[in-house]
């Protein structure tokens, strides 16, 4: 099942970490986050803006995002992250945050997914799929030219959409990691957080 959630929606990011429930009911273990995208093009960057939002929230946390501002991962290198995520992190599922073309209409909209994500489709590339959940923003229009919608992409929109996603996802982080404090029994006692 796919989710949508707008912008501008004010319980959007609450609707992510609820969908992320959903979609990983089945796996206890942390998520490790890959947000791909370049920081060379504003349409291209929400990959990475989500990242540092995230990093920045979840700090002294063992929580594995990869791509931010300051070392983003390419649509290009996703098929090494491929083979590096599977073997470092075997049992974890990985959700993957993308930028995406779409209509018109749907700009803005933030579309969760259970599935890999096919980086590099909006500007026509044709390279490995990756992840177990989607995360992708709508960002432009889908045309011919979606690298140079891309360009003409709003920062503002960018800003938003990563702010949202990085809350949703930190949300479902931190209380995924508080549900697991509260099962473990120690002995005769339990560890309420």
């Amino acid at each position: 099942m796919d989710y949508s959630f707008n912008l501008y929606n004010a319980l959007a990011p609450e609707g992510i970490c609820l969908a992320l429930k959903k979609m990983l009911a089945a796996n206890n273990a942390n998520p490790v986050i890959l947000c791909i995208g370049s920081d060379l093009s504003v349409g291209d960057s929400l990959g990475p803006v989500t990242g540092t939002k995230l990093k920045e929230k979840l700090k002294n946390l063992n929580c594995y995002i990869y791509g931010t501002l300051a070392k983003p991962i390419t649509a290009h290198e996703v098929k090494y992250m491929n083979e590096f995520l599977r073997q470092t992190h075997p049992s974890s599922p990985i959700i993957a945050v993308d930028a995406a073309v779409g209509l018109a209409g749907d700009i803005g909209l933030i579309r969760l997914a259970k599935g890999a994500i096919k980086p590099g489709s909006g500007a026509n590339k044709k390279l490995a799929k990756v992840g177990d959940i989607s995360v992708m923003g709508i960002v432009a229009e889908h045309s011919v030219f979606n690298y140079s919608l891309f360009s003409a992409t709003r920062l503002n929109i960018i800003y938003k959409m990563a702010e949202i996603i990085s809350e949703g996802i930190c949300s479902y982080i931190l209380e995924n990691i508080n549900s697991r404090i509260q099962n473990v029994d120690t002995g005769n006692f339990k560890i309420v957080g």
